[in-house]
């Protein structure tokens, strides 16, 4: 699974205007685990007026099967456009 795939799907599925992926399995070698380990960042307006919790489902939802197998762990941080625009913090 490559992080340029994870990021299609996610500007394709959120509408997406930014998304960052990077692929974190390297440090979690040895441990076992079946799939990689990512960590991204997505800016999309489909988070406006969503809790945290709310915004990182959609995000799983739209990973779809994938979290299911090629991805073990998803570590994302959501945003608005204009609360990325802001500074970024959550």
């Amino acid at each position: 699974m490559s992080t340029a795939e994870i990021e299609a799907r996610l500007r394709e599925r959120l509408g997406a205007v930014s998304v960052e992926v990077e692929d974190e399995s390297r440090l979690h070698a040895g441990h076992g685990a079946t799939g990689g380990h990512y960590r991204a960042v997505v800016v999309s307006e489909r988070f406006a007026g969503l809790s945290r919790v709310a915004a990182q489902r959609l995000v799983y939802e739209a990973l779809g099967e994938w979290m299911q197998g090629p991805i073990h762990a998803f570590a994302v941080r959501t945003f608005t456009p204009d609360r990325w625009r802001s500074g970024g913090v959550s």
